[in-house]
């Protein structure tokens, strides 16, 4: 069947129910089925729910077969502690057909692809897949497709009962022995633990791994103690100085900061820039350098920013401190400064995962940004974006909350340079498609700016402003006159990965990659 994007999604994939993506508003006012949170017990009182080892915690959750592992990745490519669990599951206890259903997986994670490749473990639910595993998803070599879920699609799947984890894993900074835990306060901060909240509330199980064991009560508390069933302490459950990657630094190159600086023109042609407006950025060099240009027009104004959201970094956290914006609630941190900022700065909070972007609830806090700034590894003459596959078509990426943030926004900027290398970032057709063309309304590359023509009232804007802009389809032209028009990819029929749209539609499908046969080069 075609869906909105027109994409080809294989009928055997629309069963129990399952639609393919039909619009940003398709599923407005409908209801789903809500699971209920873990089923509860009667508990024995104790004075710690310490034990020895993951090996312990495992056993003492009836960990078998077949089950599903969650685990947050707030540590990013710092953490430790997916692979430590994973290690003694199969290593230790034997286990086997296992899925983890993380929040994201990155190239800390490669030797979970042996036990891809072994049959160990037999499925995966991510937002993010990279290294290795990407590369073994891509090739085929997990028994079942990878399902892809953005950050709001996640906590919606889990609360609909559409995924049921059967022992959730809490990397925590610091613990108490009765599993209260936090992200600071110990010598592996991570700062918010907004994606682990959702796993704690509905998981069969919960097992706290932290390697800071402090004294009861730890509060105020990320995931409390009233749904932990163990607790681990293990030397190291990740290096910090990992969780900032180089895109996550605000950019010196000429070029990313023109860039920037049209960012915020756009932003200030626009009826939503005024007294106490509200935004999120991407974590892309030029999106963050919008932050700089951005307060430029704010004190030419003379207004502030009523709060921010994220995926937060150290220059939203440098406005906070500035009194330049009212609120920063937080998910997730990127940088070292975010990390030690909340809880520590005033108007600095944490958040969950689901009111961060869950799209069936009543209250997800993206629905009421004003403003959002992405990156984008392409992005067609559709607007549709990719951030999930490579040029060779190979898992390399992630949803995160990139459709979240579009959908939900009143103004959605892509911001891009035109070609990487000699790959052209504005083409025809996107690889795969993670954020719908519905969804975005303003492209800005080094070569111009393009309006989606969904968006009018945004073009007169920029009209009245005087600010030029292209079609996005001159943009494209242009990129292909630099770079040529690549070939396109040739895929066998095997589906190795499902990308569900935030609303659980099926919004695209990655395919296995065929090998390049030498043979047939000219």
């Amino acid at each position: 069947m075609i869906n909105k994007v027109g994409r080809d999604i294989p009928d055997a994939l629309l069963t129990n129910g399952r639609e393919v993506y039909q619009g940003k508003n398709y599923m407005d006012g409908k209801y789903i089925q809500k699971a209920s949170p873990r089923t509860r017990r009667c508990e024995k009182p104790v004075d710690t729910k310490v034990v020895d080892s993951l090996v312990e915690a495992l056993k003492q959750c009836g960990a078998k077969d077949g089950m599903t592992f969650s685990f947050h990745h707030h540590l990013r490519d710092g953490d430790y502690v997916v692979n430590q669990v994973m290690a003694a599951a199969i290593e230790e206890l034997g286990l086997k057909d296992l899925t983890i259903a993380a929040t994201s997986l990155g190239a800390a994670h490669d030797p979970i692809a042996d036990y891809i490749e072994e049959g160990k473990v037999i499925g995966i639910q991510t937002s993010g897949i990279r290294g290795r595993m990407g590369e073994v998803v891509s090739a085929g070599k997990l028994k079942t497709p990878a399902i892809i879920r953005s950050h709001g699609g996640r906590p919606r799947a889990i609360e609909a009962g559409e995924v049921h984890i059967d022992i959730a894993f809490i990397a925590a900074p610091t613990s108490d022995p009765m599993g209260n835990c936090r992200g600071i306060g110990g010598k592996s901060n991570c700062g918010s633990m907004g994606y682990a909240m959702s796993d704690a509330k509905y998981a069969d199980h919960v097992v706290v791994v932290t390697d800071c064991l402090v004294p009861f009560p730890n509060m105020p508390a990320s995931v409390e103690a009233i749904d932990v069933d163990a607790v681990v302490v293990v030397d190291s459950i990740g290096n910090p100085k990992k969780i900032a990657s180089a895109a996550a630094r605000i950019s010196q190159n000429p070029r990313d900061l023109m860039m920037a600086e049209n960012v915020a023109k756009v932003i200030a042609s626009t009826p939503y820039f005024k007294e106490g407006f509200s935004f999120q950025t991407g974590v892309g060099g030029p999106s963050l350098a919008a932050n700089l240009f951005l307060e430029q027009y704010m004190d030419e104004w003379g207004i502030k920013m009523g709060w921010a959201i994220g995926g937060i970094c150290g220059p939203m956290v440098e406005l906070l401190k500035k009194g330049k914006v009212g609120k920063v609630i937080d998910v997730q941190d990127f940088d070292l400064d975010a990390v030690n900022s909340i809880n520590q700065t005033p108007g600095h909070f944490e958040m969950s995962a689901s009111q961060y972007a869950n799209p069936a609830n009543k209250g997800a806090f993206v629905n009421s940004l004003d403003f959002v700034v992405l990156a984008a590894l392409e992005i067609d003459t559709g607007f549709n974006v990719n951030v999930l596959t490579g040029s060779d078509g190979v898992l390399r990426g992630a949803p995160g909350g990139h459709p979240d943030t579009a959908a939900g926004s009143k103004c959605c900027i892509i911001v891009t340079p035109l070609v990487r290398g000699r790959m052209a970032t504005v083409c025809e057709h996107v690889v795969t498609v993670t954020t719908p063309g519905d969804c975005v309304d303003v492209l800005v590359t080094d070569y111009g700016i393009a309006v989606n023509p969904l968006r009018p009232d945004l073009i007169e804007c920029l009209d009245q402003a005087g600010i030029p802009h292209v079609t996005i389809e001159e943009l494209k032209e242009k990129a292909y006159s630099l770079v040529g028009r690549p070939d396109d990819l040739e895929w066998e029929d095997k589906v190795v990965a499902v990308l569900e749209a935030r609303d659980g539609t099926i919004l695209d499908v990655v395919r296995k990659i065929k090998p390049y046969d030498p043979n047939q080069a000219e």
